[in-house]
């Protein structure tokens, strides 16, 4: 059924044990994916979160589904509504499912169920720095992550922040999954340089798929 969905490029690539690079596995629902995330934004503007100790991130931040990731000063965590505005999350568009419970699949996850969708925009220079992620309670569920628009190198290392790193290049319409034995592998995404794509401009937009429950 995965394959009939996504047809365009089928090559894989494993990073890791239990992670996975799905080369181009995205790239005929982009523009599906471009709509909803502009729907998600319309109703969840683009905001730059704070970390604990107060420093904004550079990449913009939203999220849909029933739980969005927050930053602030009080830490880390997941909230069902939005704090911006009170209002709960906007729903996770059909075309953001379907995909990240397709890939997961893909990649050995059957019967992922995401109940949050981080969105990230990374305009030219953003970077996220090297983390794990862990405030999900849910540790058999893998990490489902979509790249549209500019390129960037996706770092992937071990256990351990200290661990040797390889650097990944991704392009539009790549997806990496995660989970298992490197469930809680430590990540980031180099500077993005500057560019402009023809679908998502001078952006790259990042979809992260956890299921926190």
């Amino acid at each position: 059924m995965t394959a009939e969905l996504f047809p365009e490029t089928r090559q894989s690539h494993r990073i890791a044990p239990g992670a996975v690079l799905l080369g181009g596995w995205a790239q005929s629902e982009a523009r599906a994916l471009k709509a909803g995330v502009d729907a998600v934004i319309a109703s969840a503007p683009w905001r730059h979160m704070r970390t604990p100790g107060g420093r904004s991130m550079s990449m913009a931040n939203s999220n849909c589904g029933p739980l969005g990731w927050v930053s602030d000063t009080d830490g880390y965590r997941y909230l069902c509504a939005d704090p911006e505005s009170g209002r709960a999350w906007p729903t996770m568009p059909a075309a953001f499912w379907r995909l990240a419970v397709a890939a997961a699949e893909e990649a050995g996850y059957p019967g992922f169920a995401p109940d949050a969708c981080l969105l990230n925009r990374y305009a030219p220079g953003a970077r996220l720095s090297l983390h794990c992620d862990q405030d999900e309670h849910n540790a058999a569920a893998p990490i489902v992550s979509v790249s549209l628009g500019l390129p960037a190198i996706f770092v992937f290392g071990g256990a351990r922040r200290k661990d040797p790193c390889q650097r990944i290049a991704l392009e539009h319409g790549d997806v990496v999954v995660w989970g298992g034995p490197t469930r809680f592998n430590y990540h980031g995404v180099l500077p993005v340089p500057d560019g402009h794509h023809p679908l998502v401009g001078r952006y790259r937009i990042n979809l992260t798929f956890r299921k926190v429950y």
